[in-house]
């Protein structure tokens, strides 16, 4: 087997291993063309930062959002982050993920919270 096909049939393995761990939406939810993929494996507990898909690669906790993005879409530079356009945490959709710097995640988080507070008086993400 050459590195070639090892590396893709790595790469298929965890796509596999993703996907048994994802149910997919029956429709978009507002503001998306497509349906979330939420993530029903472990994730990064509670707390700040908290609500994270992870799961474990050749021994490493990863966090399943930015392997899906670097499966789909490619590398991720050291500084950027990976957004949710959903605003779901637990979403791994390769269509709502989005890189991006720190700068443009606080300011997306925080509209999100604004919005989210006009709408029912209270402030966070949007819950799956």
């Amino acid at each position: 087997m050459t590195a070639r096909h090892e590396g893709s049939a790595r790469r298929l393995r965890i796509l596999e291993k993703i996907r048994a761990n994802v149910t997919i939406e029956d429709e978009p939810r507002p503001g998306q063309t497509t349906p979330c993929w939420v993530w029903n494996g472990p994730d990064s507990g509670n707390g700040r930062g908290g609500g994270y898909p992870r799961m474990k690669l050749d021994g490493q906790t990863v966090a399943v959002h930015r392997v899906v993005f670097t499966h789909f879409h490619g590398y991720v530079p050291g500084r950027k982050q990976i957004d949710h356009t959903c605003r779901t945490r637990r979403c791994v959709s390769p269509h709502h993920l989005e890189m991006v710097t720190h700068r443009e995640n606080m300011k997306r988080r925080d509209r999100a919270a604004q919005e989210d507070a006009g709408k029912d008086g209270s402030q966070g993400e949007r819950k799956p």
